[in-house]
């Protein structure tokens, strides 16, 4: 059975193929390259898994899945944390030419359901220690609704289900089947916050470049230690270059279960980690352990810190080299594909005020007005895309694709962008996150960057909220070190020079932000409250 999904025209594919971005290897590749090496691959707590180990228990869950009667084509549905499992589960499955939705561990019932609805999994793979399958309720009622599931393991079960006995059992008489590489792989999850997110489907050939050619720019080498401290299905944390990245390099990947800095900060210290990955929101928070008393003598072996899935403001991007004491980069990316990196060599300006350049020479990348028509050089407008690693449809979704691409195969992604002469993109905002204050178009990341310059504001989020007059206005979460009034807010954006029409007309403190499960600010879940507030 082979998965539908969008193809890219046949003069597209050959192109990628004569340019050498497709080189037809399975994403297996990148473990099975490393046959027998006893280097360390993966620290998981107190468990040590070298190359050899985990090519081995790959091989050992591969082929269990086989004698279960699980084929090449079909699908499966995985909720895993940051634990070894996950990798070995990805790696298994891929070996057998199944093609997994990787749920992030925070997913609840709505959002396993709607997946199971959408790919019909012939295997659930899941975890006892996620509250949903502490017990057997919610297990058998979706086996019972979705009747293409045939087995069921669970990590940490200690029955039939068991996932680390099928892992333990010696592979017997065990072939690989991988799809061929210009097929599906795997599904990732589009990055939206609201609704469900939509599947991606990701190929050997697209995915595989993007791991290469992640680790060429950000130099990743055998002796690259990741921590991972961001979801582990994320795709930042597996491509860019993340740990697929550093295990296609012979690197070592630690393993984090939150990016907190009371974790993270020993972990870095205790194995000697040179590079790892954040979401904006942690990065404050580790600058804030830092100068609360923390100190950085832990982060002495970091080299690198990768900081990507939101817009990172300057205040924040200027104090990481100075008090974390690594060197930053900035990381603009998507799970459909584009990914921009600031270069390793890049001057301090570029590396603190941009989000980077395409790492391909063959991404395609232009801004578009609100009709579609090309801006010039500087302007702001909407990120437009393809090339040899970005998709060209989400699965089974025609009449999304309809709106999300125009009629040569370019991806309108919804961020707001603008290109300087070098070719480096500024992110603006994203198009939904546009505020329509009587006319007058606000976008949020502008004044939370200039929010975030006050001494006293740690976070900063700008929403609408319905105004019968004006259609929006503008209400400003803020997370901050010391009480702040609404008019001193106000007062401070207009030191700032900013226009009287961006000035929140409202100001709400909070101890923290709702966050996504992926780290961003949950904006849908601060305009809830507001709708709930003004119908009270």
């Amino acid at each position: 059975m082979t998965l539908p999904f969008t193809r890219w025209p046949d003069d597209f594919a050959r192109r990628y193929r004569e340019k050498g971005y497709w080189q037809d290897l399975p994403l297996t590749d990148i473990l099975t390259r490393h046959g027998d090496s006893e280097a360390l691959a993966l620290i998981d707590g107190e468990r040590r898994i070298t190359y050899r180990q985990f090519r081995h228990a790959v091989n050992n869950l591969a082929s269990a899945l086989q004698a279960k009667g699980i084929k090449r084509g079909e699908t499966a549905l995985v909720q895993l944390g940051n634990v070894a499992e996950f990798y070995i589960t990805f790696f298994a499955l891929l070996q057998v030419g199944v093609a997994p939705v990787n749920a992030l561990f925070s997913h609840q019932r709505s959002e396993l359901n709607a997946y199971a609805l959408q790919i019909k999994p012939a295997l659930l793979i899941a975890d006892r220690e996620h509250a949903l399958f502490a017990g057997d309720d919610f297990l058998n009622t979706f086996v019972d609704q979705h009747r293409s599931v045939r087995l069921v393991w669970l990590r940490g079960d200690e029955g039939e289900h068991a996932l680390e006995a099928a892992i333990d059992r010696p592979a017997e008489n065990f072939i690989a089947t991988p799809t061929p590489a210009d097929e599906v792989a795997f599904f990732q999850l589009s990055g939206g916050s609201t609704g469900t997110p939509k599947l991606i489907p990701r190929t050997h050939n697209d995915y595989y470049y993007s791991i290469r050619r992640s680790n060429e720019i950000c130099g990743i080498t055998a002796q690259t230690r990741y921590l991972n401290a961001l979801p582990a299905a994320h795709n930042f944390a597996m491509s860019s270059p993340g740990t697929l990245g550093i295990f296609m390099a012979g690197g070592c990947v630690v393993l984090a279960h939150d990016p907190s800095a009371t974790l993270c900060f020993p972990l870095i210290h205790q194995h000697q980690v040179t590079v790892t990955s954040l979401v904006p929101p942690a990065v404050s928070l580790w600058l804030q352990a830092i100068s609360e008393g923390a100190g950085n003598a832990q982060l002495a072996s970091l080299e690198l810190l990768q900081v990507g899935g939101a817009r990172l403001s300057a205040t924040l991007a200027t104090r990481i080299p100075a008090e974390i004491g690594c060197q930053l980069q900035q990381v603009f990316g998507m799970a459909e594909g584009l990914v921009n990196y600031t270069a390793l060599d890049d001057s301090p300006e570029r590396i603190i005020n941009t989000q980077g350049r395409p790492m391909c020479p063959d991404d395609e990348v232009w801004v578009a007005d609100e009709h579609g028509n090309p801006l010039p050089r500087g302007e702001v407008g909407r990120l437009m895309t393809r090339g040899p690693y970005t998709f060209r449809g989400y699965f089974n979704s025609p009449e999304h694709n309809a709106s999300a691409f125009d009629e040569n195969g370019f991806y309108c992604s919804g961020d707001l962008i603008a290109i300087d002469e070098q070719g480096y993109i500024t992110v603006q905002g994203r198009e939904k996150d546009q505020i329509n204050r009587g006319g007058e178009k606000i976008a949020a990341e502008e004044v939370e960057n200039l929010l975030l310059r006050h001494e006293s504001v740690i976070h900063a989020a700008l929403v609408s909220m319905e105004d019968s007059l004006l259609g929006e206005k503008s209400c400003a979460y803020l997370v901050v070190k010391k009480p702040l009034r609404a008019v001193e807010v106000r007062r401070f954006l207009r030191e700032q020079g900013v226009a009287e029409f961006k000035l929140p007309d409202r100001v709400e403190c909070l101890e923290a932000l709702p966050l996504t499960p992926v780290g961003k600010v949950d904006k849908k879940q601060l305009r809830l409250w507001l709708a709930e507030r003004a119908q009270g």
